[in-house]
C-alpha cells in the first residue's frame, strides 16, 4: 500500500470518527432538551427510541441525513425551561418552539450558534431580558420573541444582527427607547415592537431601511412627532403607529409611499389637517386616522384613492362638507366619520357606485335628506346617522334594503311615515328612529321582522293602534313612548318572551292592562305611564321575577293594589301616582320606603299606621258615619279588634323586613386576631347567618353553600368593579354574594354551583348537551357586553371558568381584578384562550371575548383545546380547524362522542364550526359581536333563549 493511500485512509477514518462524535453530541443536546421540559402530549416520545435522530418527531436533517437542520415543535404544549445546549447544535438552521408554555430566561448563548438563521420563541411565558447579540452571531434572518413576558430594554447593539429580515418583539413588557443601531438592519423587511411599554421618539433611522415593508410600533408610549424619514421607504406596505402619544402633524413625505396599502395612526394626539399628498396614495386600501385632534376639511382629491375600502376619520375635529368625490370610490366598503363637525348634505350619490357595507356619519351637523342610493350595493348592513339635523322622508329605497341589520336614525328632524317594506326587513335586529317628526299609522303594513331585538319609535307623531309584533319573538327592548298611539295594548305582547324593556308612556292608550303581559318573565322595565288605562293592576305583575322598574302613573286605574306587588326583591322603583286606586299599600319591600310623589293623586289610598312610613298617606282607619246602631257598634268593635291585631302583626312584619334588609346590606365589622374585618353583602337573601367568620373559615370548607376566593389585590382599589360585579344577575353567570376585607387582604363570596368544569366533562357530552352549553355561554357574554353599564369583558374565556351544572346549564364565573376579568397579569396574558391582539394590546374588548368563545366552540365540536398539539398545523387548533373545515370530511374532525351519535341534523355541526371560525378571525373587526353570535347560534340550533342584555352599542 502506497504512502498516499495510507494517508487517504487515515483521513477518511478521521472524518468518520469526527462525524460520529458530532452526531453523538447532537443527540445529547436534544435529549438534554427533552429531559428539561414536560411533554404532556408525548410529542417527544420518539426521541431516544431510534439511533437515527432524523426520524424523531419535529426534527429534519440535511439531505444526506448527517446533521440536524431544523427543529419544529410549535404548539406542542411543552413546558419548562429551554436548556442552553439546544443552541449548541452545530448545523441547525431553524428552531421553532412557538405556542408552548416555556418559561425562564432566554439563553444568552443563542447568538453563539453560528449556523442558526431562524428562531421563533413566540407565544410562550419567557421572562427576563432580550439577550445581547455578539459580533459573530450575525447570521440571523428571523427573530421572533413576540407574546412573552420579556422585560428590560432592547439591546443597544441590536444592529449587529445585520442580516435580519424579520424582527418581532411585540406583546412583551419592554421599556426604554428603540435603539439607534437599528439603522444597521438594512435588510430588514418586517419590524414589530407593538404592545410593549417603549417610550421616547420613533428613531428617524428607520427611514434608512429601504427594504421595510411592515412597521408595527402601536400600543406603546412613544411620543414626539412622526419622523419625516418614514416617508422615504419605497417598499413600505403597512404602517401601524396606533395607541401612542404621538403629536404634531402627519408628514407631507408620506406622499412618497406609493406602495402603502394600510396606514393606521389612530389613538394618538396628532393635529393639523390631512396633508394633500395622502390623496395621491393610489394603493391605499385602509386609512384610519380616528381618535386624534385632526382638523380641516377632507379634500375632493380623495377621488384619487381608487383602491380605498376602509376610511375611518371619526372622533376628530374635521369641518366642512363631506366631499362629493367620496361617492366615486368604487371599492369603498366602510365609511365612518362620526363625532366630527361636518356640515352640509350627505353626498347625494353616496352608495351609487360604492360597495358600502357600513356607513356611520352620526354626531355631526349634517343637514338635508338621506340619499336614495345608500343601499345600491345590496350589502349595506349598518346605517348609523343619528344626532344630526337631517330632514325629509326616510328613503323608499331603504324599505327594500334586505341586507340591513342595524339602523340608527334617531335625533334628527325626519318626517313622513315609515317607507313601504321597512317593517319587513328580515335581517334587522336593531331599529331606532326615535326623536324625529315621523308620523302616520305604523300598522299600514304588517310587521314581519323575525330578528328584531331592539325597536325604538319613541318621541314621534305616530298614530293608530300599537303595532303587532308577534313575529318578533326575539324582541328585548321596545319603546313606543311619546307618540299618539291609541286603542288597547295587544294581548300578543305577552308572547314576547325575551322582552326586557317596554315603554308605552305618553300616548293615548286605553283599556285594561292585559294579564297576558305578565307572561313576559324577563321584563326588567315596564313603563305604561301617562295614558288612559282603566281597570285594576294585574295581580301577575307581582309574580314577574326580575321586574325592577314599574311606572303606571297618570292613568285611570282603579281597585286595590295587588298585595303581592313587590314580593320579588328585584322591584326597586314603583310609581302608581294619579290613578283611582284605593285601599292599603302592600306590606312588601317595594313599598316600605316609597316616596310620597310615587303614590300621590289616589284619593282613596292609605298607608297603614306604621310610624316610619314615607308615603305621606294617612294611616288606614275605620268608618266615620254618624249614628251607628248597636249591631254596627258590636261589628265595629270586633272589626277594630281584628284590624288592630292585623295592624300590629303587619307593623311588626314591616319593621322586621325593613331592619333585616337594612342589616343584611349594611357593612358589618368584626375585630379578629389579625385586625378589623368588614363584610358587605350584595344579596339580602344570601343567608340569614353569614358572618365574617363564615367567609374567612369557609375557604377550604366544601360543605358551605358558597365559595370563597381570596383577593390578592387591594379591595379598595377594586371597589368600583366589585360593586358592579355584585349587581350582575343572569342565569348563566355565577353570582357574587358579598365581599369581606381588611387592611391585609380580602375575600369574595360566590354562590356555590353544583357541577363540574367544562374541561372535565366535555368529552362525555352528547351534541344536544353541548348545544345547550354553547347557547348558555353566548347569552352570558351578550348580557355582560350589552346589559351591564359599563360593559363587562371576561378577557379569558377558558373552560375552567365555566361550570356545567346538573341541568346542563353553563355558568360563567368571573373573577374580579383589573376590570372584572383576570386572575392576575401572568395567568391572563399566558392563557391559550386569549385573543392574539389582547396579548399585544394589554386591553380587553368584546371582540376578545368572542375569540375565546370561538375556541370553546371548536373544543365543543372537536374535543380539542388550543393546547392540544398533535394537530401540527400553523396557528395551532385554529389553523387545524380551518384546514379540516375546508378540506376534510366531517367525520375526520368532529369529536368521536358526537360522531357516534345519530344526528338529526348534521348540518348543525358544519354551521356551528363556521361560526367558530368567524369568531376566531385574526382581524378583530371581522369577528361578530356577541349579540350576533347568539342570533346565529339560535338560527342554527333553533332553541329558545335565556335572559339577554339590552342592545346599547353602535
Amino acid at each position: 500500500m502506497t504512502k498516499s493511500s495510507q494517508i487517504t485512509k487515515f483521513f477518511i477514518f478521521f472524518i468518520s470518527i469526527t462525524f460520529e462524535l458530532s452526531k453523538a453530541n447532537e443527540m445529547d443536546h436534544l435529549l438534554s432538551f427533552k429531559a428539561s421540559v414536560k411533554d404532556p402530549t408525548r410529542s417527544l416520545s420518539s426521541w431516544g427510541h431510534s439511533k437515527s435522530i432524523c426520524t424523531w418527531n419535529g426534527i429534519s436533517c440535511t439531505p444526506n441525513k448527517t446533521h440536524v437542520l431544523t427543529i419544529n415543535l410549535s404548539t406542542k404544549n411543552i413546558s419548562g425551561e429551554i436548556p442552553p445546549s439546544l443552541f449548541r447544535l452545530p448545523f441547525v438552521v431553524s428552531i421553532d418552539l412557538s405556542g408552548n408554555q416555556l418559561y425562564g430566561n432566554v439563553s444568552e448563548g443563542l447568538f453563539s450558534c453560528l449556523s442558526l438563521k431562524n428562531l421563533n420563541l413566540s407565544n410562550n411565558n419567557l421572562t427576563g431580558g432580550v439577550p445581547s447579540p455578539v459580533k459573530y452571531g450575525t447570521g440571523f434572518e428571523t427573530l421572533d420573541f413576540s407574546n412573552n413576558m420579556l422585560t428590560g430594554k432592547i439591546p443597544e447593539n441590536l444592529g449587529l444582527l445585520s442580516n435580519l429580515k424579520y424582527l418581532d418583539f411585540g406583546g412583551n413588557a419592554l421599556v426604554g427607547e428603540i435603539p439607534r443601531s437599528i439603522s444597521n438592519l438594512t435588510k430588514l423587511e418586517t419590524i414589530t415592537l407593538a404592545s410593549n411599554q417603549l417610550s421616547g421618539e420613533i428613531p428617524f433611522e428607520l427611514g434608512k431601511l429601504k427594504n421595510l415593508k411592515w412597521i408595527y410600533l402601536g400600543y406603546n408610549n412613544l411620543s414626539g412627532s412622526i419622523p419625516i424619514d418614514l416617508g422615504m421607504l419605497p417598499s413600505l406596505y403597512h404602517l401601524d403607529l396606533v395607541y401612542n402619544k404621538l403629536s404634531g402633524s402627519i408628514p407631507l413625505s408620506f406622499g412618497n409611499l406609493t406602495n402603502l396599502q394600510h396606514l393606521f395612526l389612530y389613538q394618538n394626539k396628532l393635529n393639523g389637517s390631512i396633508p394633500p399628498s395622502i390623496y395621491t396614495l393610489g394603493s391605499l386600501v385602509s386609512l384610519d386616522l380616528s381618535d386624534n385632534r385632526l382638523s380641516g376639511e377632507i379634500l375632493e382629491e380623495i377621488i384619487h384613492l381608487k383602491n380605498l375600502e376602509v376610511l375611518h376619520l371619526f372622533t376628530n375635529n374635521f369641518t366642512g362638507k363631506i366631499p362629493n368625490s367620496i361617492s366615486s370610490l368604487p371599492r369603498l366598503r366602510v365609511l365612518q366619520l362620526w363625532s366630527n363637525n361636518f356640515h352640509g348634505n350627505i353626498p347625494k350619490d353616496l352608495g351609487k357606485t360604492n360597495n358600502l357595507t357600513v356607513l356611520d356619519l352620526s354626531t355631526n351637523s349634517l343637514s338635508g335628506r338621506i340619499p336614495d342610493s345608500l343601499c345600491n350595493s345590496g350589502y349595506l348592513s349598518k346605517l348609523i346617522l343619528f344626532s344630526n339635523s337631517l330632514f325629509g322622508r326616510i328613503p323608499v329605497s331603504l324599505g327594500s334594503c334586505h341586507s340591513l341589520k342595524r339602523i340608527r336614525l334617531q335625533n334628527n328632524s325626519l318626517s313622513g311615515g315609515l317607507p313601504k317594506g321597512f317593517t319587513k326587513l328580515e335581517n334587522v335586529y336593531f331599529l331606532d328612529v326615535s326623536n324625529n317628526d315621523l308620523s302616520g299609522d305604523v300598522n299600514e303594513e304588517k310587521w314581519d321582522m323575525p330578528m328584531l331585538q331592539m325597536l325604538n319609535l319613541g318621541n314621534n307623531k305616530f298614530v293608530g293602534g300599537l303595532p303587532d309584533l308577534s313575529t318578533s319573538v326575539k324582541l328585548e327592548n321596545f319603546d313606543l313612548s311619546d307618540n299618539h298611539f291609541s286603542s288597547n295594548i295587544p294581548t300578543s305582547y305577552g308572547k314576547l318572551k325575551e322582552l326586557m324593556l317596554l315603554r308605552l308612556s305618553r300616548n293615548r292608550i286605553s283599556g285594561a292592562i292585559p294579564e297576558e303581559l305578565t307572561s313576559c318573565k324577563k321584563m326588567v322595565t315596564l313603563d305604561l305611564s301617562h295614558n288612559r288605562l282603566t281597570g285594576p293592576i294585574p295581580r301577575g305583575l307581582g309574580q314577574m321575577p326580575v321586574l325592577g322598574q314599574l311606572d303606571l302613573s297618570e292613568n285611570q286605574l282603579s281597585g286595590e293594589i295587588p298585595r303581592n306587588l313587590g314580593d320579588v326583591d328585584s322591584l326597586v322603583e314603583v310609581n302608581i301616582s294619579y290613578n283611582h286606586l284605593r285601599g292599603r299599600l302592600p306590606s312588601t319591600a317595594a313599598f316600605l320606603d316609597i316616596n310620597s310623589s310615587a303614590v300621590a293623586g289616589n284619593d282613596h289610598l292609605c298607608g297603614g299606621p306604621h310610624d316610619d312610613s314615607t308615603s305621606g298617606l294617612l294611616p288606614c282607619g275605620g268608618d266615620d258615619h254618624k249614628g251607628p246602631t248597636m249591631a254596627v257598634w258590636w261589628g265595629l268593635a270586633i272589626s277594630l279588634g281584628v284590624i288592630m291585631f292585623v295592624t300590629i302583626i303587619t307593623l311588626c312584619v314591616f319593621i322586621i323586613i325593613k331592619k333585616r334588609r337594612q342589616r343584611l346590606l349594611q357593612v358589618q365589622r368584626m375585630e379578629m386576631n389579625d385586625g378589623i374585618w368588614e363584610i358587605q353583602l350584595f344579596d339580602p337573601r344570601a343567608s340569614k347567618n353569614i358572618s365574617i367568620h363564615d367567609i374567612i373559615t369557609a375557604k377550604n370548607d366544601s360543605n358551605k353553600k358558597f365559595v370563597v376566593e381570596e383577593l390578592l389585590m387591594s379591595v379598595n382599589n377594586l371597589w368600583e368593579e366589585i360593586s358592579q360585579f355584585g349587581k350582575i344577575r343572569h342565569p348563566n353567570i355565577v353570582k357574587l354574594l358579598g365581599v369581606c376585607k381588611s387592611e391585609k387582604g380580602g375575600f369574595l363570596m360566590y354562590e356555590k354551583v353544583e357541577g363540574k368544569c367544562l374541561s372535565e366533562v366535555v368529552h362525555e357530552l352528547s351534541w344536544e348537551r353541548r348545544k345547550r352549553i354553547a347557547i348558555g355561554i353566548a347569552r352570558a357574554l351578550k348580557f355582560l357586553h350589552y346589559h351591564c353599564s359599563p360593559s363587562v369583558f371576561v378577557g379569558e374565556m377558558s373552560p375552567e371558568r365555566i361550570v356545567v351544572d346538573e341541568k346542563d346549564e353553563a355558568r360563567l364565573r368571573l373573577s374580579v381584578g383589573g376590570g372584572l376579568f383576570c386572575l392576575g397579569p401572568k395567568s391572563f396574558m399566558s392563557s391559550a384562550y386569549v385573543a392574539p391582539e389582547t396579548k399585544e394590546a394589554k386591553e380587553i374588548t368584546d371582540k376578545n371575548d368572542v375569540y375565546g368563545f370561538g375556541l370553546i366552540l371548536v373544543q365543543l365540536l372537536t374535543g380539542k383545546g388550543p393546547t392540544e398539539a398533535e394537530l401540527g398545523a400553523p396557528n395551532g387548533v385554529i389553523g387545524w380547524a380551518r384546514h379540516c373545515y375546508s378540506d376534510c370530511h366531517l367525520d375526520t374532525w368532529v369529536d368521536p362522542r358526537i360522531r357516534d351519535q345519530k344526528l338529526n341534523n348534521p348540518n348543525e355541526i358544519v354551521e356551528t364550526m363556521n361560526l367558530a371560525l368567524q369568531c376566531t378571525a385574526t382581524d378583530p373587526t371581522a369577528r361578530p359581536c356577541s349579540s350576533d353570535v347568539v342570533k346565529t347560534l339560535e338560527s342554527i340550533i333553533k332553541t329558545k333563549r335565556c335572559v339577554l342584555g339590552l342592545e346599547i352599542s353602535k
